[in-house]
């Protein structure tokens, strides 16, 4: 079994990481608010995202194996500082508010776990608890357990079979969108967008291709730059298959929350002792157990992503010594932005605010954000000047169009009051 393990670990790349990761706390908690909150009426969405998310991530891996650099590496080349200080901006505050809301999320489950023990001194414990594992272990040891801890996730889609379900409708659903399309609808299709087309997605995808060249001896900037046909198409299968994981998760989500909660008149879930009986069916008297693992597994595994790209991000803009294979006295400004960003995020957690309400709404503030910054991603997708002959095709092209403009619309709906 543990060679099974190590086989399945090698072909498991920067795709599929990003895309485990895509389904954080905030994730599972907006999908199964949203299976709650309106049954299977978003479950289309899933499809619908499947296409966007390969199109948008393929496109900043692209980016990022093509120009040898970071995002904001490439992007400085050829857009005004002041723009990229505002974009910087935009993504630190998402990735910090979200971080805060993850770092919540998993001290309320331990709480599930250990109820003696004081929210905040658990929170406080996870926050230690990454900062170490991010800061002081080597890249190549860290990116293994990263790969391993996005088995944690199937515990959400073997629940579906454990329950009864109506496929028909099920399938109905997926394609068909259904609801009413009110102020409540469009800021939950806002989150969801917003929680699974991520902006820290974009940032961590291109810096991880660029860390897995590093790690094969591309020191320079010089030896980095360019890709082989084989490269970019091992990129893109790695991409689609993460992508892919990513949204049957939030699949399987919708459906279960909508079986076990609104099927049964349950259409808020305020706590994470409410979102644990999800998995009941599955895990019976251990559900608790199951759910706390699940949380703190996807958390552990995301965190770092925020603050990592958050991290990418800011080292690329002021010209900082960066990645997560150098020691920390190497890089001390890269990893001071990944410090800083979880301790700050730890600190909302003073605010008062429910964690499951915080998941929320981080997910809507990336909505927001997203596509502003996908707009100038496009751009430099088809700048022959970066790209040479890997500028963005068709496919490319109108994928991360039709991402932009249903993020827009989902977000100035809610913004100008659109259609309530």
């Amino acid at each position: 079994m543990k060679n099974v393990f190590k086989k399945l670990a090698k072909y498991i790349g920067p795709g599929v990481i990003t895309g485990a990761s895509d389904d954080d706390p905030s994730g599972i908690a907006t999908y199964s608010m949203a299976g709650a909150g309106f049954g299977l009426g978003f479950l289309w969405v899933a499809f619908l995202t499947t296409p966007l998310m390969i199109a948008a991530q393929e496109l900043c891996g692209r980016i990022g194996l093509v120009g040898g650099g970071g995002l904001v590496q490439v992007l400085k080349k050829n857009y005004s500082k002041k723009i990229l200080y505002v974009l910087v901006f935009l993504l630190v505050t998402a990735n910090t508010v979200n971080i805060g809301a993850d770092l919540g999320a998993m001290a309320d489950s331990l709480r599930l776990l250990f109820p003696q023990f004081p929210f905040i001194w658990l929170a406080v414990g996870v926050t230690v608890l990454t900062i170490f594992l991010e800061v002081f272990l080597s890249y190549e040891t860290y990116a293994r357990y990263l790969k391993y801890l996005t088995l944690s996730l199937f515990c959400y889609i073997g629940v579906a079979f454990f329950i009864q379900i109506d496929w028909k409708d099920v399938a109905i659903n997926a394609v068909i969108p259904s609801g009413v399309y009110n102020k409540e609808f469009f800021l939950m299709l806002t989150a969801i967008l917003g929680t699974t087309i991520s902006p820290y997605l974009f940032f961590w995808e291109a810096s991880q291709e660029v860390e897995e060249e590093i790690s094969a001896g591309r020191k320079t900037l010089k030896m980095r730059k360019g890709a082989s046909k084989e490269e970019i198409s091992d990129m893109r299968w790695d991409t689609a298959v993460g992508m892919i994981f990513s949204n049957i998760v939030m699949f399987f989500i919708i459906v279960v929350a909508a079986m076990t909660f609104s099927k049964n008149g349950i259409h808020q879930i305020e706590t994470a002792q409410q979102a644990a009986q999800m998995l009941q069916p599955l895990a019976g008297r251990y559900a608790t157990w199951v759910f706390a693992i699940g949380i703190i597994g996807t958390g552990l595994l995301a965190i770092p992503v925020l603050a990592g790209s958050a991290a990418f991000a800011f080292s690329e803009m002021f010209n900082l010594k960066r990645g997560l294979s150098l020691k920390y006295y190497q890089a001390k400004g890269f990893y001071g932005v990944i410090v800083i960003s979880l301790l700050v995020g730890l600190v909302i957690n003073f605010l008062g605010v429910s964690p499951v309400k915080m998941l929320f709404y981080s997910a809507v503030l990336n909505g927001l954000i997203s596509p502003i910054l996908l707009m100038f991603i496009f751009l430099t997708g088809n700048n022959e000047k970066v790209m040479g002959k890997w500028t963005s095709g068709n496919y490319s092209n109108v994928g991360v169009w039709v991402t932009i403009l249903l993020m827009l619309f989902s977000a100035l709906s809610i913004i100008f009051g659109f259609f309530f």
